[in-house]
């Protein structure tokens, strides 16, 4: 039996920003989201012990960067990469998830401000994420200061770049603790526009529009990531197109119902535990996209995210070690 749409959260919906792909563009769905976080400002946020701008290292430069400690023993590292569909999201708009997460884990969580398109296209975010996070390890000293503790996380797009962060860390040699997997995107190969792709995942249909995140959304976002449509049979934006997921980090993937992503998040769960890779998968019942953004007003979003940020935080306080020896690229 399906649960429900939540009622709060259907209050909130014809609050939310990104619905209308047709008049949108890249400096509205930014002013949109900074807009919306700014909305709360009234509302005190999550208290951290600190929260620090820092700088961190990308692909082609030095990133803007955000560290939040919530204690001063050694603790795990977790990189955080936000949403925004690539093209939107800043430090600023996920800023309470941010400290959420390391109020919930206890760690050191640096959210990393990667490149954006359309100013810089596919692969420039998955190469700045890869890059800030080999950056945080080889500073461990600066974070958590256990290099056999560091995870990596983000939701929708950031989501994306944590679940190929951790194929390329794997492929180097660099063994992660756990990634968080926030209803990420995991196939992009058609943009979202093609219907023999998206008939492989019934969410995009179901949930094609009316719960917040559209499927013409994704179409734009997509299409502002991708210079070239053939980009979306690469692993470095396709994940669930990895041609082996073995020996990845343990993931927790969380959806939501009402999502058109819904499907796509499940199916990537379901290949990393065919992979043998620990996996927790949690559905988000009665939920939208985004719904780790409005625990502070629905009580059921509070609980689901609740619920995967414990079960995260019990793999990053297992961890792991970390083999420094390269191993052959499998992806």
């Amino acid at each position: 039996m399906i649960t429900p749409l939540d009622p709060v959260v259907a209050q909130i919906i014809p609050l939310l920003p990104l619905r209308d792909a047709a008049t949108m563009t890249p400096q509205s769905a930014r002013d949109a989201l900074r807009a919306l976080a700014a909305s709360r400002a009234a509302v005190p946020p999550p208290s951290v012990m600190s929260a620090e701008d820092i700088k961190v290292k990308g692909a082609a430069g030095f990133l803007n960067a955000r560290a939040y400690r919530n204690a001063s023993e050694k603790s795990p590292t977790v990189v955080f990469f936000h949403g925004g569909g690539w093209v939107a999201g800043d430090l600023d708009t996920h800023d309470r998830q941010a400290r959420w997460l390391a109020i919930e884990t206890g760690a050191v969580v640096v959210s990393v401000d990667y490149r954006r398109p359309p100013e810089v296209r596919f692969p420039g975010a998955f190469e700045d994420a890869f890059a800030a996070t080999k950056d945080v390890i080889a500073r461990i000293a600066e974070f958590g200061g256990d290099e056999k503790r560091v995870g990596v996380a983000g939701d929708s797009a950031g989501g994306n770049l944590a679940a190929t962060t951790a194929i390329a860390c794997r492929d180097a040699g660099i063994r992660l603790a756990a990634q968080l997997l926030v209803y990420p995107v995991t196939d992009v190969f058609g943009n979202f526009a093609d219907a023999k792709e998206n008939a492989r995942f019934p969410s995009r249909s179901e949930n094609a529009e009316g719960y917040f995140l559209t499927r013409a959304t994704m179409e734009w976002f997509c299409g502002h990531y991708l210079a070239d449509k053939t980009h979306g049979t690469d692993w470095r934006v396709s994940p669930l197109r990895a041609k082996d997921l073995a020996g990845v980090a343990p993931a927790i993937v969380a959806t939501a119902w009402f999502d058109p992503l819904r499907d796509e998040g499940k199916a990537y769960a379901d290949a990393l535990a065919a992979a043998g890779v620990p996996t927790s998968y949690y559905d988000g019942p009665g939920l939208i996209h985004g719904y780790f953004g409005l625990g502070e007003a629905s009580e059921t979003a509070k609980r689901e995210a609740q619920r995967a940020r414990a079960n995260f935080r019990a793999l990053l306080e297992k961890g792991v070690g970390r083999d420094i020896a390269s191993r052959s690229k499998r992806s």
